[in-house]
């Protein structure tokens, strides 16, 4: 997994590219998100559209991020999920967690709300 990181205005967009499968990436995943909560950086969007695959241990990493997040009362949001992701919330149920967003502009809007 490969990871690429822009700043907006209110938000922070982590665009992950390739697999997901959690191990080793789910520490540099959650390292990140902790290095923007140190800079009060509390809005995250993470941008789906180039994951290939995502395993169960994938899923494990957003919800751990989620969970990192929600402690330090930020937020994290999902954008641009490809179909079979989709799929995959919605089969494990974690659609209903998850704020999920058709792009990356209306997920950053969200955060005004």
């Amino acid at each position: 997994m490969k990871t690429k990181t822009t700043e907006h205005y209110n938000a922070v967009v982590i665009e992950l590219k390739g697999n997901v499968m959690g191990g080793d990436d789910t520490k540099e995943f959650n390292d990140l998100l902790h290095k923007y909560l140190e800079e009060g950086k509390k809005n995250i969007v993470i941008d789906l559209s180039e994951v290939k695959f995502m395993n169960s241990s994938g899923l494990g990493m957003l919800i751990g991020g989620l969970t990192t997040m929600k402690k330090a009362n930020g937020n994290l949001k999902l954008a641009r999920t490809t179909e079979k992701i989709e799929s995959l919330l919605v089969i494990t149920k974690l659609i209903t967690i998850f704020e999920s967003f058709e792009t990356v502009d209306e997920a950053i809007k969200s955060f005004d709300k």
